[in-house]
């Protein structure tokens, strides 16, 4: 096989038979106009919701439960200039990367290693569902009495979460790789070191990277729970002191922060899995 150019190919057939590849000239529309339209796409849906909200709020909502664009806008600069935005932000930034990464090195470690011992897995299965099956919001309490209301009881609750959701898609992956190929390797000579290192865990990985894309949101979800139940920083507390004070803009206001936050931690762990999965053939991918 030939290659004219490094742009994108298209296979064509010599009269022998021999496969090459032809250069495909495609112009800047050609190689972009998809992702255009998507962004495109996304900034006028933005746009109209603002607006629809910005002109019903008052008329057809009471701005007691809505608030308009421009007063959640006005709160946050306000809170910006304060310092109360940053200073309240940074403390539950740091909540839910230290418990996601916690809850993430954790879950993996134990999923990959339980997975890989099927008759144990077995054993312990319905205790794993059963804790998972508990309300995180329930464990608040518990944690307040055994850890206090600090840090550390948050970066724990948010761990938790992260924990049973990364642990189980870890799991699924390691079961679910080929048999075939682990077969393959023993054939080789492989070892049970090169059965684990090049077939199980690039396997899994698919597994784990899932795991981590549905932990993302949870992560942040249980240190804002942490903040509601018992604290007097952060952006739970934010919003419950803006509740109690009937404050919906500054409801709004920090519920426009957490989701800046969780589309970050989304974005971080897109560009890993993009990285980790460059391995597999193009329609394999995602």
């Amino acid at each position: 096989m030939k290659t004219v150019d490094e742009q994108k190919p298209v296979n064509a057939e010599r009269t022998t038979g021999e496969s090459v590849t032809v250069a495909l000239n495609r112009t800047w529309w050609e190689k972009h106009g998809r992702t255009v339209i998507i962004w495109g796409g996304r900034l006028v849906f933005a746009v109209v919701l603002l607006v629809a909200w910005q002109v019903c709020a008052g008329r057809v909502f009471d701005l007691t439960f809505t608030s308009r664009p421009l007063d959640v806008a006005r709160r946050l600069g306000d809170w910006q200039r304060d310092g109360l935005l940053w200073s309240n932000t940074w403390v539950t930034l740091k909540e839910v990367v230290l418990g996601f990464a916690l809850g993430a090195v954790s879950g993996a470690v134990t999923g990959f290693v339980l997975a890989s011992l099927p008759t144990f897995y077995r054993m312990v299965d319905p205790f794993i569902v059963a804790l998972y099956s508990l309300p995180k919001v329930a464990l608040a309490p518990l944690f307040i009495v055994w850890f206090g209301i600090g840090l550390q009881m948050k970066v724990l609750l948010a761990a938790v979460t992260v924990f049973f959701l990364v642990f189980l898609n870890t799991a699924v992956g390691v079961r679910e790789v080929d048999r075939g190929l682990i077969d393959a390797v023993r054939l080789m000579g492989g070892r049970r070191r090169d059965v684990v290192l090049k077939v199980v865990l690039p396997g899994s990985m698919t597994g784990l990277l899932t795991g981590l894309k549905v932990a993302v949101p949870y992560s942040l979800i249980g240190a804002v729970i942490g903040e509601l139940v018992a604290s007097n920083r952060g952006l739970g507390y934010l919003i419950s002191d803006a509740a109690a004070n009937f404050d919906t803009a500054g409801v709004f206001a920090t519920l426009v922060v957490l989701s800046v936050i969780a589309t970050v931690l989304n974005l971080i762990v897109s560009l890993i899995d993009r990285r980790a999965n460059r391995w597999k053939p193009l329609e394999g991918r995602k």
